[in-house]
């Protein structure tokens, strides 16, 4: 347990060192939240649809989670490059604890992320309609920080190339936002988009935001925890044995 807390620990001081990378990470959910928010707030008003600030919130909480959470994939082929991650492996501890531990921390950092982002969204409009249900949404932002950043730990573990990393991770992590439903409603789509929406494990993690804070689950909360654990127990293990095989 002590190592597993120390590369927690790392990782967090890491994200508290870099206050430039702190506001960069924010700048995307606050342009959508702003921009889309109030752009398509008429509108969407108009179609019958009500209050899209409300709507809309908990899928940016939800984006600012997986983009902060995936890209900590980054550090790892960051320190391979620069030998710190040989560092780490030599020592005598399990690769699983090491792999854990990095997974919580950068679990941590996004999930405070996510808290950030709801603080800014509060600040936009946004009014959460139970506040009994807040503990919940934090459980939500969890299981989905966890299960993505075990999910780019997995990817950068097969890969040596920074550059490659930001490029595949770009191509998986827009289409695994535009299809979870964080912008617009599940009900009535299309059955192939309805297909792939179910098929995105984001969808799950927005639908259990949106549920958690504004009562508007689509494949229930049940549903939705139950997917988020299933599928982030597949990935910590697949992330294990690929973070296994590492030669730094």
């Amino acid at each position: 347990m002590g190592t597993i807390y120390i590369l927690w620990l790392r990782q967090l001081k890491r994200y508290f060192r870099s206050k430039s990378r702190i506001i960069g990470s924010l700048g995307q959910p606050l342009l959508f939240l702003m921009a889309l928010g109030f752009g398509f707030g008429p509108i969407y008003a108009k179609a019958g649809g009500g209050n899209y600030i409300q709507f809309l919130a908990p899928g940016i909480i939800a984006m600012g989670i997986i983009f902060s959470a995936i890209f900590m994939g980054i550090e790892l082929i960051w320190d391979r490059q620069f030998g710190f991650l040989k560092e780490t492996l030599v020592a005598p501890v399990s690769r699983l604890k090491i792999m854990i531990g990095r997974t919580l921390g950068g679990a941590t950092v996004a999930t405070m992320q996510g808290i950030i982002v709801f603080g800014i969204s509060l600040i936009a409009g946004f009014r959460p309609e139970n506040l009994a249900m807040l503990p919940l949404a934090f459980v939500f932002m969890v299981l989905t920080a966890v299960l993505f950043t075990a999910f780019g730990t997995a990817i950068a573990s097969v890969m040596d190339d920074m550059h490659g990393f930001q490029m595949i991770m770009n191509f998986l992590v827009m289409p695994l936002f535009f299809l979870s439903g964080a912008l617009f409603p599940l009900p009535g789509l299309p059955p192939v988009i309805a297909a792939i929406a179910m098929a995105d494990p984001l969808s799950y993690g927005v639908d259990g935001l949106r549920g958690t804070l504004v009562n508007g689950s689509h494949f229930g909360l049940m549903t939705d925890f139950l997917a988020l654990s299933g599928i982030t127990i597949v990935l910590l293990i697949i992330g294990s044995y690929l973070f296994s095989k590492i030669e730094a």
